[in-house]
């Protein structure tokens, strides 16, 4: 696991898009480069730096084809927190990505288990993904694979658990019977099937998540744990976020940054 730790946000933000703009660049198979892609506040920072590329024309993603995270249950496109709605205001709606390329679970699908079947199979039929983006919960969800779920799970139906419903309440009026109780979302397998992952990380109160990616075990109580058993799984994180690892652990990803700057 490689761990890029940076003074702050904006400059996590900043490294996270260079990176993800570096690999679109460089890709040279004969198919589109697929990006798996989070919603949440981590990765806006980093759409707002990949949409700056874009448009200064350092990048296009006209060869890009994306799969998000996850999406609510029972909330339409039009809805403003829907994660339809989220990516297409944040992002989609700003860089020259055709929409055919873009690939999002359908929340008001009449059949939620055939909906997530057939994006398994849609992630397949590209050759699956060379690298997604996540953030993680304060509990250290991934996606919304809340504690507990298996490490090997696929895209399926999730129940979202009491306190991930009062976190995401500030977007519903701060009150968590409006948020739903259940979203679809591609799995802890899915993910790590991908050929790279990187997960963004920020601020204190995801120190304890932090800690029990880099340090704890693999444990399905910490989902984002399972990154630990991935072979190109890389975390950028802040300053902040940093504050229950042990010393030790701290200055040896920083001491490793370095030399690989060098």
């Amino acid at each position: 696991m490689r761990v890029v730790i940076q003074e702050n946000y904006e400059n996590m933000s900043k490294w996270a898009a260079n990176y993800i703009a570096e690999k679109i660049k460089n890709h040279k198979e004969d198919r589109p480069f697929v990006l798996g892609l989070p919603t949440g506040s981590s990765p806006i920072g980093v759409y707002k730096e990949l949409i700056k590329k874009n448009q200064a024309g350092e990048i296009t993603f006209k060869n890009v084809v994306t799969f998000n995270m996850d999406e609510y249950v029972g909330l339409p496109h039009e809805h403003d927190q829907s994660y339809w709605y989220f990516m297409h205001d944040n992002f989609f709606d700003h860089i020259d990505i055709p929409a055919e390329n873009i690939h999002i679970l359908n929340g008001m699908a009449e059949d939620p288990v055939a909906e997530c079947e057939h994006y398994e199979e849609m992630i397949a039929s590209f050759g699956g993904i060379d690298l997604f983006m996540g953030g993680i919960g304060v509990d250290g969800h991934l996606a919304f694979n809340e504690p507990f779920t298996s490490l090997t799970s696929r895209t399926g139906l999730r129940d979202l658990t009491t306190d991930t419903r009062i976190v995401n309440s500030r977007f519903f009026g701060n009150d968590p019977e409006k948020v739903p109780a259940q979203a679809l979302s591609v799995g802890i397998g899915t993910v790590t099937d991908s050929k790279e992952v990187l997960v963004l990380i920020n601020g204190h109160n995801k120190a304890r998540a932090l800690a029990a990616v880099v340090e704890g075990n693999v444990s399905q109580k910490w989902t984002c744990s399972a990154l630990q058993m991935h072979n190109a799984a890389i975390i950028a994180c802040d300053e902040a976020a940093c504050g229950e690892l042990t010393v030790d652990t701290y200055k040896y990803f920083l001491d490793i940054e370095r030399k690989e700057r060098l």
